[in-house]
Formats: C-alpha cells, sequence, structure tokens
C-alpha cells in the first residue's frame, strides 16, 4: 500500500481531519496530480482558514502553474492568518514567498 492509499484509508475514518487531508494535499504534488491537491488544499482553508501550512502550498502551487494573481492573493491571506495567529515564522516564511513574487 503506497502513502496515498494508506492516508486515504485514515481520511477514511476521520474525513475531517486536516493534518492528514494536507499531508493527501502533499502527496498528490509529488506525484503531479496539481488539481487534486489544489482542491484538497482549497477545502482545507475554506473549513478552517487559521490551518496556515496551506497556504505556503497552496500559492507555491499555483505560483508553479503560472497563476501569479492567485498566488499573491493566497501569501496574502495566508500571512493576514499567520499575523492574526501570532506565528511569526509562518508569517515570515509567506511574506519572503510573497515579496519574491510580488517584486
Amino acid at each position: 500500500m503506497n502513502r496515498i492509499d494508506r492516508i486515504q484509508e485514515m481520511l477514511a475514518s476521520n474525513p475531517a481531519d486536516q493534518f492528514l487531508r494536507h499531508a493527501l494535499a502533499l502527496e498528490w504534488i509529488k506525484i503531479g496530480n496539481d488539481a487534486e491537491a489544489r482542491g484538497l488544499f482549497e477545502a482545507i482553508l475554506t473549513e478552517d482558514p487559521t490551518y496556515i501550512g496551506s497556504y505556503y502550498h497552496l500559492a507555491k502551487l499555483l505560483e508553479r502553474v503560472g497563476e501569479t494573481t492567485a498566488a499573491i492573493e493566497w501569501y496574502e491571506k495566508g500571512m493576514a492568518a499567520a499575523k492574526a495567529a501570532k506565528d511569526q515564522h509562518s508569517y515570515n516564511e509567506l511574506q519572503s514567498a510573497y515579496e519574491d513574487l510580488a517584486y
């Protein structure tokens, strides 16, 4: 059983587990399934905007596929969420990626 299958099996018993959903999205990226990854990241952030780690990975995915405007918007949303959570490390990481793209 591969990692995707194992994660999906765990999600079957706990479909709202954001950590598992985030991990599954990262696995989708590894095998080049950006559409599945994007859908999961967007669902995670719609349901739980405080799940800070997904902002960076979603924005990076969008940046990689050439959706610069959308990537910038997700970086900005992530910075706002990180600031509200007082998560300086995540804020700095998002801000750095944002500045690299926007300027």
